[in-house]
């Protein structure tokens, strides 16, 4: 067989074996990028700040602005704060420490994480992260799909002091999160 002839069988069939996934593939797209959606430049000063239990959260990006595709938000946090083992069942999230070291711990693996570092969390693995040394620590921390910040909404509007934890859990909960 020739060249020509040889690319002009193989692209039909291939054509013909492709087709399912990628008629799939484009009806998969529509349905998530549904949301007419815009562009947007945030300043570093910018964005919606959160007391979550102790984690100061500047949301930078929510669902309601990335089609609900992904939430993006700087965790700037004390030395000693961190949140305890839990599972996502719902979303990924990937941490990117941009200053000061995090302790992180993902599916019993724990590393340090120093700036320029970055991990994977994968939904229904477990993680944890905890600030350490002595500096206050600066991450960016990204959640897809978007929908987490609203139950961060609800947390940040508990009260001061030490947290409840069954209520935290509870609200956790509603987002598919459990503590481990």
């Amino acid at each position: 067989m020739d060249r020509k002839k040889f690319l002009k069988a193989s692209g039909i069939g291939l054509g013909m074996v492709m087709m399912p996934g990628m008629v799939k593939c484009q009806s998969a797209l529509a349905n998530d990028y549904s949301i007419k959606t815009e562009p947007k430049i945030i300043k570093d000063e910018e964005g919606n700040v959160l007391n979550v239990i102790g984690d100061i959260q500047t949301h930078k990006l929510v669902g309601s602005e990335t089609g609900n595709q992904i939430v993006e938000w700087v965790d700037n946090v004390d030395p000693g704060v961190g949140i305890p083992p839990h599972i996502h069942t719902k979303e990924d999230e990937i941490f990117r420490v941009i200053k000061g070291q995090i302790e992180i711990m993902v599916d019993g693996k724990t590393t340090v994480l120093n700036a320029g570092d970055v991990a994977f969390a994968p939904k229904n693995i477990p993680h944890s992260w905890t600030v350490v040394g002595t500096e206050k620590a600066k991450m960016i921390t990204s959640a897809f799909p978007a929908g987490i910040e609203h139950m961060f909404e609800e947390l940040a509007q508990l009260p001061p002091g030490p947290p409840n934890f069954q209520k935290v859990a509870e609200i956790c909960a509603k987002q598919g999160i459990s503590f481990v």
